[in-house]
């Protein structure tokens, strides 16, 4: 693995200019307008409007696209420009236009034009007189976003209905919304060398421990990285550091679980420009809970629950028991069934092992084909390719209808947990091949391996199997089986908790 990311370091590093000095403001305006059509070049989003202010000479500076225009002209050009007693000097000027004309909207004072390009990017207008060794930046973000839909991934039978947004002032008000007092928290950082992607960090001061909390700003101030578009970019950053195939960091797109979560104890990442926010720490436990379960009676959510764990046991090892039990445990199957199992793969081609590898990955390949075609034909293509390529392996003797039987139930069962489906349908590959070379008992070594693996997954101190290991008495009344909201209710559990250590 080291060799490859040196090799990938010598071939595709660039090396990175040296640092370039902070360039204040200058009192001369010209020399300010020269120094931004430098920057942006022949960039056409860049638009400049001079005027006159009073007796100086001044300038609007904005990003095309980026801010509202209609709001720009009525509520921040045609009042400075109608202004009939405006002070002379130009910063005077300045100071009376932020404090008394323009004042309905987020503003603030630049002394450096690397911010003035900071805040231009992000929707603001800035303000230049000429004369004054300092701007006006007036926010008057106007962009288009998506208007709140609802989940795609992590849809319930009760709930909510919304989703979050593109949009992060959308998305922190939708929190803000649901968790009503100042202890809930908004902290601002940027990541990116180009994109200068803004990421807030959601958490409760009463509920978050302070080493969770800087162990997640240390490692998002130490990401490198060129550009953040999608929250996926800094998850691996905020994750374990050694190989696994599950993660510490949890994904939601649904503004009441990750209100639901800071208010554990967990920390929210939200990414301007993704619908998906991040969660930290994450627990294997939590990949088997919805909102449902808690709007719904306990003996339900514990059969819902239990459902969900039937299904990841046969998603991930079905195939590769049944492959091992054709292979070397026949006495396992039952007699009244046996002679029709092994007739039928008596008459297929290939191996057994062989046989369901290849029919995984037809399956693979019609689901992705389904995935990513157009809404309007992609389910149509997934399901009649899946049956007419079925069928017809069936008939020509290629598959065994065992073996596809396997593989429908494998697969309805893994759609059950869709936030584990991607380890899910690498781990059922490698159990196959495990079945099929080593057997029962190969399966039962790579069961533990995988346990242990799991068990050694604790980024913020705080293990991934919890509340299982190490066991947690308290916690038990929330994990498979739910206990009444009476119970629930009557403390608030915090990730800290389950560390197993008492301090």
């Amino acid at each position: 693995m080291n060799f490859f990311n040196r090799a990938i370091e010598r071939a595709y590093s660039v090396e990175e200019k040296a640092t370039e000095k902070k360039v204040n403001i200058n009192s001369v305006l010209k020399e300010n307008l020269d120094y931004l059509k430098s920057k942006f070049g022949n960039s056409f989003d860049l638009l400049i409007r001079e005027t006159s202010i009073g007796d100086n000479d001044s300038a609007f500076v904005i990003c095309d696209g980026m801010c509202d225009m209609m709001f720009i002209s009525e509520s921040v050009i045609k009042p400075i420009l109608m202004a009939s007693r405006l002070p002379e000097k130009p910063e005077e000027q300045l100071k009376y236009i932020s404090k008394r004309l323009v004042t309905d909207i987020e503003l603030c004072e630049v002394y450096s034009l690397d911010k003035v390009i900071d805040k231009l990017t992000n929707g603001f207008v800035v303000l230049f007189i000429n004369g004054a060794d300092y701007a006006v930046c007036l926010g008057v973000q106007g962009y288009k976003t998506r208007g709140i839909d609802e989940p795609s991934l992590e849809t319930q039978e009760r709930g909510s209905r919304e989703s979050f947004t593109e949009n992060f002032k959308t998305n922190v008000g939708m929190i803000r919304r649901r968790l009503k007092t100042p202890q809930a928290q908004f902290e601002m950082m940027q990541i990116g060398k180009s994109s200068k992607t803004n990421v807030y960090l959601c958490y409760m001061t009463n509920r978050v421990e302070g080493a969770i909390l800087s162990q997640v700003k240390r490692k998002l101030s130490k990401i490198d990285i060129d550009t953040v578009f999608e929250s996926g970019y800094i998850q691996h950053f905020l994750d374990y550091k050694g190989h696994s195939f599950f993660s510490g960091v949890g994904v939601t797109e649904r503004p009441d679980t990750l209100c639901a979560k800071i208010t554990e104890g967990r920390i929210g990442i939200i990414v301007d420009g993704t619908p998906f926010a991040l969660v930290v720490p994450y627990l294997f436990i939590e990949n088997f809970h919805n909102i449902d379960d808690y709007s719904t009676r306990p003996y339900y959510a514990f059969f819902i629950r239990s459902l969900k764990f039937l299904s990841f046991v046969l998603a991930v090892f079905m195939p590769g028991l049944y492959v091992s039990v054709v292979i070397f445990h026949q006495e396992m199957l039952p007699p009244s069934i046996i002679f029709d199992v092994m007739s039928a793969h008596a008459k297929t081609p290939f191996p057994v092992m062989v046989e369901a590898l290849v029919i995984h990955f037809i399956y693979e390949i019609m689901r992705e084909a389904g995935l990513r075609l157009p809404k309007s034909i992609g389910h149509a293509v997934s399901i009649v390719g899946g049956l007419v390529i079925g069928e017809a392996a069936v008939s020509a003797g290629i598959i065994a209808p065992p073996m596809l039987i396997i593989v429908a139930l494998t697969a309805l069962a893994s759609f059950v947990i869709p936030q584990l489906y991607q380890p899910v349908s690498v781990l059922r590959l490698i159990f196959i091949i495990i079945g099929g070379t080593m057997g029962i008992f190969g399966l039962m070594m790579g069961a533990g391996l995988l346990v242990i693996n799991m068990s050694a997954i604790s980024p913020y101190g705080v293990s991934y199997l919890s509340p299982f290991t190490p066991f947690e008495l308290a916690a038990m009344r929330d994990t498979v089986y739910r206990s009444q909201w009476q119970n629930l209710s009557k403390r608030n559990m915090k990730i800290q908790n389950l560390k197993g250590v008492k301090k």
